[in-house]
């Protein structure tokens, strides 16, 4: 399909130049000094003030066109992953261990080249903040902008995302109202009995049984005590026990983490209580006792009504109207977006990165975002903010 906006050719060349780049130089959360520097740069090519350091290594680029009092703001993520990669793309990681796995090297380019574009075109009235946020993946980017005062130096009146979507077509977008993504939390629970001989259990108090029936048992929480018109996981993720050179050793203490998600607050309130009631339930009945800790660190996405139909007439006007879903299931997976879209209006939304095949899929060693998005995803972008901020 041919661009749906008109681009110049050297600059989507550019572009496609720069998302193949920054592929090839992924940078963890925190530690995205090179991107943040070349996104700074491009900005200020552009026209567009800038400003860094929210977040630790955070950009936000800013441009204010005629006299119009709205304010909006679109955000892109630049954090790769701790992974190898496993394809040969010519451009592939040259960081061992290092890949974008997740597809920010191709959000940071899209909204990159919209910021540019907008600049160029100057076809709205208002202000609109590009952020470009570090360390999404699990390192607290967002909300470490927040914390330094985002939104005091920055207020908008909406907020809104966008992430690449295996298994829709690159110019084929999904915008839908309602939850979006999961909350993202984790849990702890250490089991303390009292150590034996292996042949002897009768005189300890075993910690290992205990997990073991508490893992059987967590899973009933879901089933069982959770509406089942509440989607709702708990996973356990870690275990740690013993020995395997002492195995015939009942140790004194067996430990269990892993994950829960849910898409409102009462089922993120029912889940940490139901594991701890579990933990201390199984503990009493084996003579053993338990210590449990339950982390929150990412909030539900969940999209505002007005905020998502804004989008849908943007995407629409972008993309055509046959090439936009109304309806499409929430991820399980936790973005932290969440805490942009918690303080003001928000809404997230998925551009398409091709079939979900060969390993295209998120957080896969063989994944590699789609170039022919760039354009679908600047047009998006773009008609975005003139809609928002009509001229």
């Amino acid at each position: 399909m041919s661009a749906p906006l008109t681009i110049d050719a050297e600059e989507h060349a550019m572009l496609v130049a720069l998302r193949h780049d920054l592929h090839a130089h992924p940078e963890l959360g925190f530690e995205e000094e090179r991107t943040a520097e070349i996104v700074a740069q491009k900005l200020t090519e552009a026209g567009i003030s800038v400003d860094r350091g929210l977040g630790k290594i955070g950009v936000v680029g800013t441009l204010t066109v005629g006299n119009g009092t709205g304010r909006i703001a679109l955000r892109a993520d630049m954090d790769a992953l701790a992974m190898p990669e496993t394809g040969n793309p010519p451009y592939k990681s040259t960081q061992d261990g290092k890949m974008h796995a997740c597809g920010h090297d191709g959000h940071t380019t899209m909204l990159l080249g919209a910021a540019r574009h907008l600049a160029a075109t100057r076809n709205f009235s208002g202000t609109v903040h590009f952020i470009f946020q570090p360390a999404e993946e699990g390192r607290g980017g967002a909300k470490a902008m927040i914390d330094d005062g985002f939104y005091d130096k920055f207020p908008v009146d909406r907020v809104y995302g966008l992430h690449n979507m295996p298994g829709l077509d690159p110019d084929e977008m999904a915008v839908v109202s309602g939850p979006q993504l999961a909350s993202s939390d984790s849990w702890e629970v250490t089991f303390t009995g009292v150590g034996t001989h292996g042949a002897k259990p009768h005189l300890g108090r075993d910690p290992i049984t205990a997990a073991g029936q508490f893992l059987a048992a967590i899973h009933a929480i879901v089933a069982r005590v959770v509406d089942p018109l509440q989607p709702a996981v708990v996973s356990a993720c870690a275990l740690e026990a013993g020995d395997f050179k002492a195995l015939n050793v009942i140790p004194n203490t067996a430990r269990v983490a892993g994950t829960a998600r849910a898409y409102t607050p009462g089922v993120r309130d029912q889940l940490e209580a139901e594991i701890g009631t579990v933990a201390h339930g199984i503990a009493a009945a084996f003579g053993v006792t338990a210590s449990y800790s339950f982390t929150r660190r990412i909030p539900p996405v969940v999209n505002d009504a007005e905020t998502t139909a804004r989008a849908l007439s943007a995407a629409q006007t972008a993309l055509g109207n046959g090439n936009i879903r109304t309806e499409f299931p929430p991820s399980t997976a936790g973005d932290d977006f969440a805490f942009f879209s918690q303080d003001v209006p928000g809404c997230y939304v998925w551009l398409g990165n091709g079939p979900a095949v060969d390993g295209a899929l998120h957080h896969n060693t063989g994944y590699d975002f789609n170039d022919a998005a760039i354009a679908p995803g600047m047009a998006f972008w773009t008609r975005l903010v003139e809609v928002e901020l009509p001229a």
